[in-house]
């Protein structure tokens, strides 16, 4: 798959999770609406699930913005020397400029956002400001800007938005199944099929926020890649992305405004200290290891 069918697929995932994610939503509903004979319960999960698909692609992007911490730079002259930036790599990758935001930690990370390249946004933490040379920075940028012409955005932002949903009703049903008591449809289904159906439902409720995180960490892993290979493309300049990996790798600052919901957006990972250890950890990685990610930078050629 080359870089431009990649990002039709992108388009048609977004909307495949977006099934999926409603599917799973009102699934939840039906069986605690079947279980508790409540069909209230049914309708609350298909309204939800749609109000929360139409916040997720419309509103996704401030919501992430806002859980970092982004200032937006409403004046080109605020930061003129990124501003220039960005522009001068939008015009070489054919881009419309998106709008930038300054993330005030000392931590070196970036992050893209938005639904389409029309409504796209890049967030810069001031570490990265100051701590990385031109070359380093225009990498990262230039890699932000990859998953904006990639279509990774809207993806991975609605991401966000749908995992932490699934998040909170799984946690809501759990404790309507503990402290509220098994109520069956009646006396017979509180025997045994009652007890096994309830335990089945209790089974999915824990397992469905843990796949809907790993969904979010497998779309992560794989759209970083990418965007390395094509920010290098940008900039005719590998090893400047490399270097800049090099650094954050380096970094011991945290990141100030480290949500588990939005980590995967960010080019590296925004917690500190937690690098994976075994195979089991790995699959909980919202990114690729480092090393990997340099290795593969410093072997290419453009």
């Amino acid at each position: 798959m080359n870089l431009y069918s990649h990002k039709d697929s992108n388009i048609r995932k977004t909307w495949l999770l977006i099934t999926v994610f409603l599917v799973l939503i009102v699934g939840i509903g039906w069986f605690f609406s079947y279980v508790y004979n409540a069909p209230e319960v049914l309708y609350f999960a298909v309204f939800l699930s749609l109000i929360m698909n139409g916040v997720s692609y419309w509103y996704s992007d401030k919501i992430a913005l806002a859980m970092s911490g982004a200032k937006l730079i409403a004046n080109r002259e605020e930061n003129l020397y990124l501003s220039r930036m960005v522009e001068n790599l939008c015009i070489t990758a054919g881009l419309p400029a998106p709008r930038i935001y300054v993330i005030e930690s000392p931590q070196i990370n970036a992050f893209a956002t938005g639904r389409d390249p029309k409504h796209a946004a890049i967030a810069v933490t001031r570490g990265a400001l100051t701590k990385l040379q031109n070359e380093e920075l225009e990498g990262v940028l230039a890699h932000e800007l990859s998953h904006v012409g990639n279509r990774d955005i809207l993806i991975s932002t609605i991401v966000v938005v749908l995992v932490g949903l699934i998040s909170i009703l799984a946690d809501i049903f759990m404790r309507m199944s503990f402290f509220g008591g098994f109520r069956g449809r009646d006396n017979d289904s509180r025997g045994g099929g009652g007890a096994l159906i309830l335990a089945i439902g209790l089974v999915a409720m824990i397992m469905a926020p843990i796949a809907a995180t790993l969904i979010q960490l497998s779309v992560s892993r794989k759209r970083e890649f990418l965007a390395d290979a094509s920010g290098a493309l940008l900039t005719r300049y590998p090893d400047g992305l490399a270097n800049a990996l090099e650094k954050i790798k380096q970094d011991p600052m945290p990141l100030q405004h480290a949500h588990n919901a939005t980590a995967h957006l960010f080019i590296a990972n925004p917690f500190k200290g937690k690098e994976a250890i075994n195979w089991l950890a790995r699959l909980f990685q919202t990114h690729p290891p480092l090393e990997e990610r340099i290795k593969i930078l410093r072997g290419m050629r453009v």
